[in-house]
């Protein structure tokens, strides 16, 4: 005969599990449904932003070339494209894909939030450059497009996210992106780095390790078929083709052999240089510190004397003598003639 008190333990326990699992707004499998709904809805503004990164490359748009960029099989891709023409977003022709208007205008929304995050992530944070582009996919399905205006507004309504691509208004306008594979310049062609292609990560990871950054300063050189040699200020560097066509530049033959090539960190106790700029590649609360130091364009840096060691350096910065040591220093870019020396 069993306990009537465990057997109505069991009820109630019974009773409480149910409850947890089927309870309508906060149950477990309520909360797996608006999971599932979630997944599904991300899955299609991924599919919508692909779309329009295929309409802006004038790249035909296929179940195969969706489900590519998407990196989903092309099973799931047919069935988010027809659920997308069910919702009006997206219209088929035979194999081919477009999106509707209001498909675009979807679509533009996620491209413009992903960047905005990019923006944010680089200025406002100390995140590692080739982890941008995954927080942001993580984000963009997040906020709202008024949520997306605020910040925005608070950037300062950059154009560009940190890795040159345009960003969209808020109206829908993208701007245009322009500029040359850096393997389009012959030798002797001068340019400025405009664009690093972050996709895929692999790609990024390699061209973040070069330590190249937008608006730096390139000039095409000599060399074998296949490979791309070129050099920012003094620096040298060969690459792949494969690698340098995703390096956009814009074409300057007047860009001057830029001083840039010198930084803080190659002028000796003693001498003294002018500030030309901070290093692209220097971003978020590093950049902040140097910027609140007083380390703009134009400013006069002595540097004074260094440690036993080498490192750091004392550098007399707008009156208040500031250590720096030599990875921070060498994001100083500074002109070519020391400030009363000789030519580097």
């Amino acid at each position: 005969m069993s306990d009537p008190l465990f057997a109505l333990l069991i009820f109630f326990a019974v009773v409480a599990l149910a409850a947890a699992v089927l309870w309508p707004a906060s149950g477990i499998l309520a909360r797996l449904k608006r999971l599932a709904r979630l997944t599904e809805r991300v899955r299609m503004e991924d599919v919508l932003k692909q779309l329009y990164k295929l309409e802006y490359d004038r790249l035909p748009a296929t179940t195969e070339s969706v489900a590519g960029g998407v990196q989903i099989p092309q099973s799931h891709a047919v069935r988010l494209l027809q659920r997308l023409e069910e919702k009006s977003l997206v219209s088929g022709a035979g194999e081919r894909f477009r999106l509707t208007d209001a498909g675009r205008a979807q679509a533009l929304h996620i491209v413009r939030t992903h960047r905005l995050w990019e923006r944010f992530l680089a200025d406002r944070t100390g995140t590692a450059p080739e982890e941008w582009h995954e927080q942001a996919e993580e984000r963009e399905h997040l906020i709202s497009a008024s949520e997306a205006d605020d910040l925005a507004a608070a950037l300062g309504h950059p154009v560009y996210d940190p890795h040159g691509d345009p960003i969209p208004t808020a109206s829908g306008d993208m701007p245009v992106r322009t500029g040359i594979p850096l393997t389009s310049l012959e030798p002797g062609e001068r340019g400025l780095i405009t664009h690093l292609e972050d996709e895929p990560e692999e790609i990024y990871r390699e061209l973040v390790g070069l330590g190249l950054g937008l608006m730096a300063p390139v000039e095409r050189l000599k060399g074998e078929a296949g490979r791309v040699h070129f050099r920012t200020g003094e620096r040298r560097y060969e690459v792949s083709s494969a690698l340098a066509r995703n390096i956009t530049v814009e074409p300057a033959p007047d860009v001057a052999d830029p001083g840039w090539s010198r930084t803080l960190a190659d002028v000796p106790p003693g001498e003294s240089a002018t500030v030309a700029a901070i290093s692209p590649v220097c971003r978020g609360p590093a950049r902040r510190r140097l910027l609140d130091l007083g380390v703009v364009p134009g400013t006069e840096v002595h540097a004074r004397m260094q440690s036993a060691a080498g490192d750091p350096v004392a550098y007399d910065i707008r009156g208040a003598l500031i250590a720096l040591r030599r990875e921070q220093a060498a994001h100083i870019l500074v002109n070519g003639v020391p400030v009363g020396g000789r030519a580097s």
